[in-house]
């Protein structure tokens, strides 16, 4: 089997010959350029800055040479703009806290405080209020509430006015996008033998990290994520709308894409929606069915009745609670099974939904074990976690959600070893 070969048969619930591995393809199974420039240096590849493909949490494109290395399987058709709204080209040099040198696009602007915090500005431009800070020593972004204050206390919801507010979020895919999609998936699809991941994306109902608009110069409305939450109780209504209007445009969005990119693509991101918090699920499933399901089957359904693909979601933590209501909407892959979390135990989701969901990711603790285990544990973590989820087909393999700052290169080794060593006797 090819890679992509490799891939379609895994999430098509089928055996593959080997498990299928994915490294950085998406935003949620990348690295960051820290450590990833630390990897390449211990494997003896070149010390070129690392081009920073998503730069809220600072994941570095890892180059050909290293995917060839470790034998990833995927690749990620990313898109032009990004999470700060501008676009990834016209690369400039930025130097990291820890001196990891990397590219940044050229909308990059920013602010260093007298605290050594790093303020970055939506669409590169400085009229604006910032929408994102990294603390002094930091390697990644955080959003910042940068909306007109909103007082939840005295708000009524006749005088809510959802789609005006959330109207800068969300928009509709121009030529421009289409005729780039349709290069980008022709040349990955045809020039290379790697499964290919669409990350359209636009459809993360409730994401708190899109919450506050780090793209968006002027938000409005509802933006902190406590007054957030508490408005699925307070003022249903509202969500309701805002995940209305998201959806509107996420249909409009997938036909555009569908016309670019045709079947060159395997697999479609649709939500980095977080449900789980360690021990629990943010909101109750009554309120995620509510709220969240409808819309949800309704992009499914679209996909599923339009297109060959496979639709990808992300979600941490500990959202076994959810996980019939995932498939009932119709998720084809679940991103990343955050096996540390409270609930999730690997044997039993297999055993339960193994037939019925493609799992991606969930190899090895990124809290934990990667960080600060042995490779010896590193090893012993992901065979364990292979032989169960990789059993039947239904898995690609990929530690739980992004590899962090810091982490040491000779666990990473041992990490990808480890899987390409599995089922070798």
């Amino acid at each position: 089997m090819n890679s992509r070969e490799r891939v379609i048969a895994a999430i098509n619930h089928r055996e593959p010959d080997r498990c299928p591995v994915d490294l950085a393809a998406t935003a949620q199974t990348g690295m960051n350029a820290s450590t990833l420039y630390r990897l390449r240096a211990a494997l003896g590849l070149s010390p070129d800055p690392i081009r920073i493909v998503e730069p809220a949490q600072m994941l570095g494109d890892p180059g050909e040479d290293l995917l060839k290395l470790v034998g990833s399987d995927v690749v990620g058709l990313w898109n032009r703009g990004n999470f700060y709204g501008y676009r990834n080209e016209n690369w400039k040099p930025w130097m990291m806290s820890d001196a990891t040198p990397v590219m940044m696009g050229g909308g990059f602007e920013y602010d260093v405080d007298a605290s050594g915090r790093t303020w970055v500005y939506p669409e590169g431009d400085r009229s604006a209020r910032h929408s994102a800070v990294m603390p002094a020593g930091g390697s990644f972004f955080d959003s910042v509430d940068h909306a007109e204050p909103f007082d939840m206390d005295d708000a009524e919801e006749a005088d809510l006015t959802p789609r005006q507010d959330f109207k800068g979020d969300f928009s509709v895919a121009s030529e421009e996008d289409a005729r780039y999609w349709e290069k980008e998936s022709r040349r990955l699809y045809e020039e290379t033998e790697y499964a290919v991941v669409g990350l359209l994306g636009g459809a993360g109902l409730g994401d708190v990290a899109c919450l506050p608009g780090p793209h968006v110069k002027e938000p409005r409305g509802i933006r902190r994520m406590d007054d957030w939450l508490a408005a699925h109780l307070l003022f249903p209504a509202y969500v309701d709308e805002v995940f209305a209007l998201q959806t509107e445009v996420m249909l409009k969005n997938l036909e555009i894409y569908r016309q670019a990119v045709g079947e060159r693509i395997q697999v479609v991101w649709i939500s980095g929606t977080d449900f789980g918090t360690q021990h629990a699920t943010f909101i109750g499933p009554d309120v995620f069915r509510r709220l969240y399901k409808p819309h949800y089957k309704k992009i499914n359904d679209w996909v599923h009745q339009n297109t060959g693909w496979k639709t990808f979601y992300h979600s941490c933590g500990a959202v076994y609670p959810l996980m019939q209501d995932f498939v009932e909407m119709g998720v084809d892959i679940l991103n990343p099974l955050q096996l540390s979390a409270d609930g999730m135990d690997p044997v039993k989701i297999k055993a339960e939904f193994g037939d019925r969901l493609a799992f991606w990711g969930g190899g090895v603790d990124t809290q934990r074990t990667l960080p600060f285990g042995t490779p010896d544990e590193v090893r012993r973590e992901v065979l364990e976690r292979i032989g169960i989820l990789n059993r039947g087909g239904g898995y690609v393999f990929n530690p739980i959600h992004n590899v962090v700052a810091n982490v040491p290169p000779e666990n990473l080794i041992a990490m990808y070893q480890a899987v390409r060593n599995y089922g070798i006797k």
